[in-house]
C-alpha cells in the first residue's frame, strides 16, 4: 500500500474569531491524509466534507490501491459548523484541487460523501460559473475563479441533498419555546406513543407543514436579528443561538415512508436520544452561518448545483442508508441528467461500518468510473 503522507495547504483569512486557535486565525491552514500510487500520475481525488474530520477516510486506501491518489481533506471548520459559511468552505476545497494540480495530475476528481455531496456540487458550479458573490447576510465573499478550479468529474456516496434540505426534513415541529428544549407539542411529536406506526397521511402532512413553519420563524428572526446588530453602533456583526430538537425525520421510524433497506433509527442511534442531545444537526450556530448553511438563502443545495455542471457525475446510493432515502437518489438524479449513472451498494449502512467488502465495491465502482473518463 502507498505510503501515508500528510498534506498542510495554507489558506485565506476568514472571519474574525472563527477560530479559537490564535495560530490558526494569524497562518490559516488546512490539513489532509493521502496516499500516492506509484507510477504516472493520472488521476487524483479529493473526498471532504464541510466539518467532518475525513483524514481517515475509507475510501484513502481502497482507491490508491487501484492506482488513484486520494486525499481526506478537512476544512477549516474540521469538528465545528458554529461559524461555518459554506462560500469559505469551498475555498478550501479548492485549495485542496490546487495542490493537487501543482502535484501534476492529469485529472482530479471530487468524491462527495454524505454531506460532502452538496459540498462537491456547489464547488464545481462555481468553478464553472462565479455567482458566489456575496454571503446570504450580504457580506462579499471575495471569491475569485482562481480560488476554484474546475475539476474532472464529480462521484456522490451516500449523498444528502444540503444541510439546508435536511434541517428541513429534520427538525422538530413539536418544539414550542425556543429556548426551552423540553417543550412539546404532543399533537405534533412524531416519538409521542400515541402516534402509531405506520404514521397515516394526515399527520405527516400536518408535521411537514409545521416543520417548514417553524424553520421558516427561526429564519425570519435571524434575518431580523442581523438587522438589528447592523444597525446598532457598537454592535457586533454576528452572534450565536441554539436551535433545540434537530432530529425528527418520521423515516427514521417508519420504514414504509421512503423505503429501503435500513433499520429503524438515524445513523447515530436512537433517534429521539439524538433528536435531544446537546449537539446535534445545526445545534449551535450563529447567525450568518445559519443563512450560509441551514437557511432557504443558503446557495449550497446539492441537487440544484449539480445540474448546474457539466462534468460527468457517479451517484453510488447506499441501499441500507438510514439517512438517504430513494428519494434522495431520484434527486440527484434529476439533477445530474444524462451525465450521471448511479451503482447501487446494496445494504450498505451510511458509513459503510462494519461492511469491508462494500467499502471494495465502491471503490471499483468509483476506478472503473475514473477510468473511462
Amino acid at each position: 500500500m502507498a505510503e501515508l503522507q500528510l498534506a498542510v495547504i495554507d489558506v485565506q483569512p476568514g472571519a474574525a474569531l472563527e477560530s479559537q486557535s490564535g495560530l490558526q486565525m494569524l497562518r490559516p491552514r488546512i490539513y489532509g491524509a493521502w496516499r500516492a500510487p506509484a507510477g504516472p500520475k493520472k488521476v487524483a481525488a479529493i473526498v471532504m466534507h464541510p466539518t467532518s474530520n475525513f483524514m481517515g477516510h475509507y475510501l484513502i486506501g481502497p482507491l490508491a490501491d487501484r492506482g488513484i491518489a486520494c486525499m481526506g481533506l478537512n476544512s477549516r471548520y474540521m469538528g465545528n459548523d458554529t461559524l461555518l459559511l459554506m462560500e469559505r468552505a469551498i475555498q478550501d476545497l479548492g485549495a485542496g484541487v490546487q495542490f493537487l494540480r501543482a502535484a501534476g495530475y492529469e485529472r482530479v476528481l471530487l468524491i462527495g460523501n454524505s454531506g460532502g455531496a452538496a459540498l462537491a456540487s456547489f464547488y464545481q458550479a462555481q468553478a464553472e460559473q462565479l455567482t458566489a458573490h456575496r454571503f446570504p447576510d450580504g457580506d462579499e465573499t471575495h471569491l475569485h475563479p482562481h480560488d476554484l478550479p474546475p475539476v474532472d468529474g464529480i462521484a456522490l456516496c451516500a449523498a444528502h441533498p444540503g444541510r439546508s434540505k435536511l434541517l428541513r426534513d429534520w427538525i422538530d415541529p413539536s418544539v414550542t419555546d425556543e429556548h426551552d428544549p423540553l417543550s412539546v407539542d404532543p399533537a405534533l411529536d412524531m416519538y409521542d406513543a400515541r402516534h402509531a406506526l405506520p404514521y397515516d397521511a394526515e399527520f405527516l402532512a400536518r408535521f411537514s407543514a409545521a416543520q417548514a413553519a417553524r424553520l421558516e420563524r427561526i429564519e425570519r428572526w435571524v434575518i431580523e436579528r442581523l438587522r438589528l446588530l447592523r444597525s446598532t453602533t457598537g454592535a457586533p456583526r454576528d452572534q450565536a443561538f441554539i436551535v433545540y430538537r434537530t432530529h425528527a425525520d418520521p423515516r427514521c421510524v417508519d420504514l414504509s415512508i421512503d423505503s429501503n433497506d435500513r433499520l429503524p433509527g438515524s445513523v447515530w442511534g436512537d433517534a429521539r436520544q439524538v433528536n435531544y442531545a446537546a449537539n446535534a444537526m445545526g445545534r449551535t450556530t450563529s447567525l450568518t452561518a445559519f443563512l450560509s448553511q441551514w437557511s432557504s438563502r443558503s446557495q449550497a443545495d446539492g441537487p440544484s448545483n449539480l445540474a448546474r455542471t457539466r462534468v460527468p457525475a457517479l451517484l453510488l446510493t447506499y441501499t441500507g442508508d438510514a439517512s438517504t432515502f430513494p428519494s434522495t437518489r431520484d434527486a440527484w438524479m434529476a439533477a445530474g441528467g444524462a451525465r450521471i449513472r448511479n451503482v447501487d451498494i446494496d445494504g450498505g449502512n451510511h458509513y459503510l461500518a462494519g461492511q469491508p467488502q462494500l467499502v471494495q465495491f465502491a471503490a471499483d465502482a468509483i476506478a472503473g468510473w475514473a477510468e473511462a473518463l
